[in-house]
């Protein structure tokens, strides 16, 4: 019998929730990029409703990145 080394189903499990991760967080962080690269055209253009909609959307997406850059030294910590 062969001893285990390395607990392969967990290495898989960790590596597919850091990839989801990494790819989920740059995707929301890019919403907020966006949302406030609209705000400022909005503001310049006096399209106050845009603007307002591009703000919004600028800080969900960084209290989403906050949440789970939270959620993510939480779980470190917790281990």
């Amino acid at each position: 019998m062969l001893a285990t080394i390395v607990d392969t189903d967990a290495l898989l499990e960790t590596v597919a929730v850091a990839v989801v991760a990494g790819v989920g967080i740059a995707i929301v962080f890019s919403f907020a990029i966006y949302g406030f690269a609209r705000f400022v055209d909005a503001r310049r253009e006096d399209a106050s409703l845009t603007a307002g909609a591009a703000a919004t959307l600028a800080i969900v997406a960084l209290a989403a990145c906050a949440a789970a850059i939270t959620l993510g030294i939480l779980a470190i910590a917790s281990k």
